[in-house]
C-alpha cells in the first residue's frame, strides 16, 4: 500500500471490495470493450461488412486490458475513449478498423456508466435485505417488550422494543421499493451518436431508417435492459444520475436516523451496537463502550445526503445537447455516492446482527415514568367507586407535582403510587398498585402491530430473496 499519497476512506476502510470492483478501471474497460462487441455484432447483424473472424478475435481480448499502452497513447491524444480504441485495436490487428464503428465517446462512457449503476444498486439492494432480515428478527424477539415511547425524547406512552424496530424496518423498506423501482427503470443511452440523431448511423446503413432504429433495442438486449431511452443529446438526461443517487440519500437518511436513535439508547444503556472483546471505548476513559459503528454510521450518511447536491447542480448546468463540465464531477460523485453507502449498508449489517436489549434497564427506566401514565386508569378506577372526578383529579394533580419535585429536585424515586395508597380516596391497595402498574396495559396494539406487519409485509418479500440473502449473508465480515 502507498503511504507517500492520498489514499481513499471509501476504499481504505468502509466499502466492500465487491462494491469496489464495481468501480474499478477492470470494470469499467472491459464493459467498454464488451460494448464495441455488442456494437460489431449489431452491426454485422444488420448488414455491415464486418466479418465472425473480427469478432472473434475482440472478444479473445475482450478482458486482457493492455493498460500501459492505453495510457501511453492518452499523454498524446488526452482522449481517454479514443486511447483505448488505440490499445483495443493494437490486440486485434484484423478487428481495428471496425472498433467504435459509428459510435461517439459517450456511447461507450454513458452505457457504462449505466451499466455500473444498475449493478451497483444490485449490491445495495442485497445489503438492505440483509439489513431488513436482521431488524425482522430483532423486533420478531422483541415484540411486546414494553419500553417507555418518547415524543420530543421527552417520556411517552410506552411501546415494545420490536414495534420501535418496526419504524426502523418500514423506512427501509420503502427505500428498497424506490430502489426497485429506479433500478428496474434504468434505460441505456444506446448507439445516438454526436449530438443523438444517428446521423453516423444513417450514414453507415445507407440511409436505411429501420435498421438504424433497430440498434438500440438489439443493444439493450444484449445488455438485459428494458431499452434505450428514448431521445437524447450525445449523453442520456443527467436527472438519471440525480434520480440514482437519491436513491443513495434515501437510504442515507434511513441510516442516520437508525444510529441516531441507536446512539441515544445507548446512551440510556438500554440497548448497545456490537462491542468486541478487545475494542477499546477511548483512549483516556478505559470504561467506555462507544457507539463507534452507529457514529460511523451517522458520518457516511452525512456525506451521502450532502453529495445528492452534485448530481442536482450537474443536471441543473447542461447546456444544449451536452457539455463536458458533468465530467469531472461525475467521476467523483457517482462512485463516492456508492462507496459510501456500501459502507453505511455493511456497518448496518454489523450493527442490526448483535444489538444487545439490557430488560432489566428498559423495565427500570419505564416503572419510573409509569406512575404518571397510571394516574388516568386510577382515577377512572375511583370515580367508578363513587368518587367525584373533579375533585379526585386534583389530588392527582397535586400528588404528581409533589413526586416530581423530589424526582428532579432531590434525585429520589418516584413515589406517586404510594403517595396515591395513602390517601383513602382511592381505595388502593397493593394489588390495585399492581395492576395499575402493569405495563403491557399501556402498549395498545404494539405486540400484535409488531407481528401483523412482519408477517404481511416484510417476510413475504424476504421469503422471496432468500437465496439472495443466504448469499450476502456469507460475504459480510465487518
Amino acid at each position: 500500500m502507498s503511504t507517500d499519497r492520498y489514499t481513499s476512506p471509501l476504499s481504505q476502510r468502509y466499502a466492500s471490495r465487491d462494491m469496489q470492483y464495481i468501480f474499478s478501471e477492470d470494470k469499467k474497460f472491459t464493459t467498454w470493450r464488451k460494448l464495441w462487441i455488442a456494437l460489431a455484432e449489431i452491426e454485422k447483424d444488420l448488414g455491415l461488412d464486418i466479418t465472425d473472424e473480427q469478432i472473434q478475435e475482440l472478444k479473445k481480448h475482450a478482458n486482457d486490458i493492455n493498460y500501459q499502452e492505453a495510457r501511453e497513447r492518452e499523454k498524446i491524444t488526452r482522449h481517454d475513449v479514443m486511447s483505448h480504441v488505440y490499445a483495443y485495436g493494437l490486440q486485434c490487428p484484423k478487428a481495428k478498423g471496425i472498433i467504435h464503428l459509428g459510435a461517439t465517446s459517450c456511447y461507450v462512457g454513458d452505457n457504462t456508466d449505466v451499466i455500473i449503476m444498475k449493478d451497483a444498486l444490485t449490491l445495495l439492494r442485497r445489503k438492505l435485505l440483509c439489513v431488513i432480515a436482521n431488524l425482522a428478527s430483532f423486533a420478531e424477539e422483541y415484540r411486546s417488550l414494553p419500553t417507555l415511547g418518547y415524543t420530543h425524547f421527552q417520556p411517552a406512552q410506552p411501546t415494545t422494543v420490536g414495534k420501535r424496530a418496526t419504524l426502523w424496518i418500514q423506512d427501509l423498506m420503502t427505500d428498497y421499493e424506490y430502489l426497485n423501482d429506479v433500478r428496474d427503470g434504468l434505460k441505456l443511452l444506446g448507439s445516438k451518436g454526436t449530438t443523438g440523431t444517428q446521423a453516423s448511423f444513417l450514414e453507415l446503413f445507407d440511409g436505411d431508417l429501420e435498421k438504424v432504429r433497430a440498434l438500440d433495442p438489439m443493444l439493450a438486449d444484449k445488455f438485459g435492459f428494458s431499452g434505450c431511452v428514448d431521445v437524447s443529446g450525445q449523453t442520456y438526461s443527467r436527472k438519471t444520475d440525480l434520480m440514482v443517487l437519491s436513491v443513495l440519500e434515501q437510504i442515507a437518511v434511513t441510516a442516520s436516523k437508525f444510529s441516531g436513535d441507536i446512539r441515544l439508547l445507548q446512551n440510556l444503556k438500554e440497548v448497545e451496537e456490537p462491542f468486541e472483546k478487545g475494542q477499546i471505548g477511548s483512549s483516556a476513559m478505559a470504561y467506555k463502550r462507544n457507539p463507534m459503528r452507529s457514529e460511523r454510521i451517522g458520518s457516511l450518511s452525512r456525506f451521502v445526503i450532502s453529495n445528492t447536491m452534485n448530481p442536482a447542480m450537474t443536471a441543473a448546468t447542461q447546456w444544449f445537447e451536452r457539455t463536458l463540465d458533468d465530467s469531472a464531477n461525475r467521476r467523483l460523485s457517482i462512485a463516492e455516492g456508492f462507496l459510501a453507502t456500501d459502507g453505511i449498508l455493511e456497518l448496518m449489517i454489523n450493527v442490526t446482527s448483535g444489538l444487545v436489549v439490557y430488560p432489566k434497564v428498559v423495565e427500570a427506566h419505564l416503572k419510573r415514568e409509569l406512575p404518571f401514565m397510571a394516574t388516568e386508569t386510577i382515577l377512572m378506577d375511583a370515580v367508578k367507586r363513587g368518587g367525584d372526578r373533579q375533585v379526585l383529579h386534583e389530588k392527582i394533580r397535586t400528588a404528581s407535582m409533589e413526586a416530581a419535585a423530589k424526582v428532579k429536585q432531590e434525585g429520589l424515586d418516584n413515589d406517586l403510587m404510594e403517595r396515591l395508597m395513602a390517601d383513602p380516596a382511592f381505595s388502593l391497595d397493593e394489588d390495585g398498585v399492581a395492576h395499575a402498574m402493569d405495563p403491557s396495559r399501556y402498549i395498545g396494539c404494539a405486540s400484535s402491530q409488531t407481528e401483523h406487519y412482519l408477517n404481511d409485509v416484510v417476510y413475504p418479500v424476504l421469503n422471496e430473496n432468500k437465496e439472495l440473502l443466504e448469499d450476502i449473508t456469507a460475504q459480510i465480515n465487518v
